[in-house]
């Protein structure tokens, strides 16, 4: 069984738990890190934006969601505040399958909430929801979002969805 699939089943406190394993997100994130700083500089220089739609496709189970969002929005208000344009308000939708419990990833959300507002003075510019279901098919509505990334839910993509 692969490893980002692991991450997937278990959150507890045994061998496979996200506790454990969540290392290997935060290498696979730090290798997309330059991409990320490229795409969202070329996107806020480029474009006015008064409300920003971000989505994690696939990943939206622990710690590392929030910290790649925080990274996000950090390189979002530098660029703003370099270009001498209001930092916008902040769309965050984190997407996982139907059997993902989003009640881990919330349970962490008022102390996210608590430091955007102390550390980063963004306060009721940010709204988080939680979209289960599979990037197969649409899940959000026509012009919701400026910017999505995924960094452990592309190696299913690889595999072969056979009709039988």
């Amino acid at each position: 069984m692969e490893v980002v699939q692991v991450l997937h089943m278990n959150k507890g406190n045994g061998d496979t738990s996200y506790a454990k394993n969540s290392t290997v997100q935060r290498k696979i994130i730090s290798f997309g890190k330059t991409i990320i700083e490229e795409a969202l500089l070329e996107l806020s220089s480029n474009y006015d934006i008064d409300s920003m739609g971000i989505s994690d496709l696939g990943c939206s189970m622990g710690p590392n969601t929030l910290s790649v969002i925080s990274e996000i929005m950090d390189i979002v208000r530098a660029t703003s505040g370099h270009l001498r344009r209001p930092v916008p308000e902040f769309r965050l939708f984190f997407n996982d399958l139907y059997s993902n419990d989003f009640n881990y990833l919330f349970m962490l959300l008022p102390a996210f909430y608590k430091m955007l507002k102390e550390e980063k003075g963004i306060g009721s510019q940010c709204f988080i929801s939680g979209v289960p279901g599979s990037f197969y098919g649409r899940l959000l509505p026509s012009n919701s979002l400026h910017f999505v990334y995924s960094f452990s839910s592309l190696h299913w993509l690889s595999q072969i969805n056979t009709v039988e």
